[in-house]
């Protein structure tokens, strides 16, 4: 059955519709009221889906005008291989679009963009409590095992 929904860059008009899948996003990661990002981060970020200097991109699912999800990514450099690789950084779909492969679509966009630009690799992090999206991340992608440590400066 074909999906009712295109997967898409994002499009200057689409900020409206964008904001509330990116504030949704941060709220998941308790990223709200208090603790939420400034508005200088979202203003910026945006910005950076349309600066060709930028490496990060964004696509999204959409179903006409309206946006079910979103994920965004960027290309770096790696010292174990001669092309980019892919950091699929954010990936959210809206409560009603789950389950009904918005979300492996979106990485799927993303894998193929990745392999357009010359990226053989692919891959992100998610909170080891975020037992939904793991269960899709298990059928399209392979655990590494690696654990992540962080300092914030």
């Amino acid at each position: 059955m074909k999906p009712d929904f295109t997967i898409r860059p994002v499009a200057r008009d689409d900020f409206a519709a964008w904001k509330p899948l990116w504030d949704g996003y941060n709220a998941f990661y308790e990223r709200e009221g208090p603790t939420a990002l400034p508005d200088e981060i979202t203003q910026a970020t945006w910005s950076r889906f349309f600066d060709a200097y930028e490496p990060v991109h964004a696509l999204v699912a959409a179903r006409g005008s309206e946006l079910l999800g979103l994920t965004h990514y960027l290309f770096h450099r790696s010292t174990t291989l001669l092309g980019p690789t892919c950091y699929l950084q954010d990936l959210f779909t809206t409560a009603a679009a789950r389950g009904r492969g918005v979300g492996r679509a979106l990485i799927e966009g993303v894998y193929e963009r990745a392999a357009a630009g010359g990226s053989n690799r692919v891959y992100w992090m998610t909170h080891e409590t975020n037992a939904t999206a793991r269960t899709l991340y298990d059928r399209v992608a392979a655990n590494s095992g690696f654990l992540i440590y962080r300092k914030m400066l």
